[in-house]
């Protein structure tokens, strides 16, 4: 079954535009005219299938393009369909219904090919009667074959920009090729191009639509934030936003930041990027937006150096991206002691492409092996020369290139940084989440910039429910260990939750001494793969005077929360309450987070007491502060009260959260 692809093929659809092979000469008939399709002819490559159905199609008067095509699971291109242009329903434009697409005639000529493991393709079905008259022996430039070259782009670009029309541009083109016919191209394909290139120069309604939404923002709250990117013609070339409570909130969680630019991909209309971070409950959280008309190194540093401006000159620990040079580049110039790495998703992701004519599976499996049981840096190089050589990869250049950037996505190489729980073998649970559901290919920048208050709005909803639950649905204890009870009291549900995972992983460790003296200790965990076990040893040391104690694994490092290999050695020493600096802020339920109370233009419906109590006395401070500075008196008046009333009220709520925890664990 084939899946309907209305848009034209291009030649990155088919392969890499080689030569066509010695078959199509050969699928000619005695007076040099090509012979009509048949069921089990055999092609080296798609490439010559398609240059063969191309010249059959414009030796009878029709044109071709790609109507469908199907992937196997592994993401490989195992079947396709190339149709002649007419294939397809009529449509009604969406603007005048009268007006149809006439060129659509639901033609039924097509072939049909499987496209097997070593690139090689057979003709598996063939339709040859068309339902509407042929045309000349040339029907013009082949839809199938339409790429506009760089140089073209450019010169089509700085046309476009100095005023000049497109159909001056295209009569250009045809003047410098001799004809019409030696051009590959069409009007439309020009027309398509400019208005890719020119997407941040804004559409229809686009300007207003943003112009609105930011004034609306700022009214709302000044603490808003926005910068524009203009060129020396005034055009806008790139944009950044971020509202007031993303603000606040990048104070809280913006020591690990992701930077998704999977909208920049030219499936997307909209090319907009995301700094995304997580909560106390490991949910996404944004904290700001950018739309950018480039993707090159100097754009992103405008990106990130605007990012700075925004917060006040903090640059996030440690950020997370896919493998893209300009966005490296950028990161060392603007952001030089932020520690960088790639995610492991998108880099396996290419594995399919990149291995392609290699016994993939096997490769696949082998490296995850490397990948994942190496504990050490060491242990990762030895593993990884061991699998270049037994399936003889010496000679792929990509692997090579990743064994070079090893620091910046190996686990051994990345684990003693904090990583606030992104996980290194998945996805990170912050990309492509916050706007998924709201925003697709065809999302234009007017729809985009309506959707976002939406898709925000919905954000704060699930945090406010998690908040909820964590406080009024308490997990039970599995365990009678203090420690348990310690974590259940302050943590979030979600994250005791992995705490509990690791107390219960407490099972299959044994502790042993190595070095009493030094407080170097082995702990042996019974690992299962699938039905094999296996024996993992971790070293972990403990100095029991100051309670300092670090793992070999690096669990607390990578994702805050105590390994089970530590949780053996504190119960080998009977450790009844886990020392503050182990529990860390970033994931406790009963800190009050001031970013929740900040009044923005897409959260009225969750306009709680709280946040209107907290917008009428930032008016009233605002007041109280003109006659606080008058004097010196005055300030340390006014400073004096607020310093009281901050310290009451914070011993009476400390002694609530007490009273709350000795009633849970009793």
């Amino acid at each position: 079954m084939f899946v309907e692809e209305e848009s034209m093929s291009s030649p990155k659809d088919i392969g890499d535009g080689q030569a066509v092979d010695k078959q199509i000469i050969e699928n000619r008939l005695d007076n040099n005219a090509v012979k009509a399709p048949e069921v089990g002819m055999h092609f080296d490559s798609l490439d010559s299938l398609f240059e063969y159905y191309k010249l059959f199609g414009k030796q009878e008067g029709f044109r071709v393009k790609k109507k469908t095509s199907r992937l196997s699971i592994d993401g490989k291109l195992k079947f396709v369909s190339l149709s002649c242009s007419r294939a397809g329903k009529s449509q009604s434009n969406k603007q005048n219904f009268l007006i149809s697409n006439a060129s659509k005639m639901e033609c039924k000529a097509r072939v049909n090919a499987t496209i097997f493991e070593d690139g090689k393709c057979k003709i598996n079905s063939v339709v040859l009667e068309h339902n509407h008259g042929l045309g000349s022996q040339k029907p013009g430039p082949d839809l199938c074959n339409k790429e506009i070259s760089i140089d073209a782009q450019k010169n089509v670009e700085l046309n476009d920009r100095g005023g000049t029309t497109v159909m001056k541009n295209c009569q250009t083109v045809v003047v410098e090729a001799g004809s019409r016919d030696n051009v590959p191209f069409l009007e439309k394909d020009y027309r398509n191009f400019i208005e890719r290139a020119k997407r941040l120069r804004l559409g229809v309604g686009d300007a207003e639509a943003i112009h609105e939404y930011f004034v609306r923002m700022q009214a709302k709250n000044p603490n808003f934030f926005y910068m524009v990117d203009v060129d020396d013609n005034a055009q806008i070339k790139n944009l950044f936003w971020t509202d007031a409570r993303s603000r606040l909130a990048y104070e809280e969680f913006g020591d690990v930041v992701t930077f998704d630019t999977t909208y920049l991909s030219n499936r997307y209309e909209t090319p907009f990027v995301l700094f995304v971070g997580v909560n106390h409950h490991g949910q996404s959280i944004l904290f700001g937006c950018g739309l950018l008309s480039n993707a090159d190194a100097t754009t992103f540093m405008w990106l990130f150096r605007t990012w700075l401006i925004c917060m006040s000159g903090r640059a996030p620990n440690a950020i997370i991206t896919d493998q893209d040079k300009a966005i490296q580049k950028a990161i060392k110039v603007v952001f030089p002691n932020t520690r960088h790495r790639w995610c492991l998703w998108h880099i396996m992701k290419n594995l399919p492409e990149k291995l392609k004519g290699y016994r993939y599976e096997q490769i696949k499996n082998t490296l995850l092996n490397v990948i994942y049981d190496s504990l050490t840096k060491e242990e990762f190089e030895e593993n990884w020369r061991q699998f270049v050589n037994d399936l003889n990869l010496h000679d792929n250049l990509w692997l090579s290139g990743l064994y070079e950037e090893r620091h910046q996505w190996v686990p051994a190489f990345v684990k003693d940084t904090f990583w606030a729980g992104m996980s290194t073998i998945q996805r990170s649970e912050c990309m492509n989440l916050v706007f998924d559901g709201y925003v697709n290919f065809k999302t234009t920048l007017k729809q985009f910039i309506e959707q976002y208050d939406n898709a925000l709005r919905n954000k704060i909803e699930k945090e406010n429910r998690e908040d909820f639950y964590s406080f009024s649905k308490c997990i039970p204890c599995v365990t009678l260990f203090e420690i348990e009870k310690q974590f259940q009291a302050v943590y979030t549900n979600a994250k005791f939750k992995e705490f509990q995972k690791e107390l219960m992983g407490k099972l299959y460790c044994e502790v042993s001494y190595v070095d009493e003296k030094e407080g170097i200790f082995d702990v042996s965990e019974i690992v299962f793969v699938g039905e094999r076990r296996k024996d993992v040893h971790f070293n972990v040391h403990f100095n029991k005077e100051n309670c300092e104690v670090k793992c070999s694994c690096c669990l607390f490092e990578f994702r805050g929360i105590l390994c089970k290999h530590i949780i053996s050695v504190f119960m080998k020493f009977q450790i009844i309450n886990v020392p503050a600096k182990y529990v860390l802020p970033r994931w406790r339920k009963d800190l009050r987070r001031c970013y929740t109370r900040v009044r923005v233009g897409y959260d009225d419906f969750n306009y709680t007491p709280e946040a209107q109590r907290r917008h009428k006395l930032q008016q009233k401070f605002e007041e109280v502060a003109d006659w606080a500075v008058v004097s010196n008196d005055n300030f340390s008046m006014l400073w004096n009260w607020i310093d009281e009333f901050q310290s009451r009220v914070k011993k009476q709520f400390m002694g609530a959260v007490n009273t709350q925890s000795t009633s849970e664990n009793s």
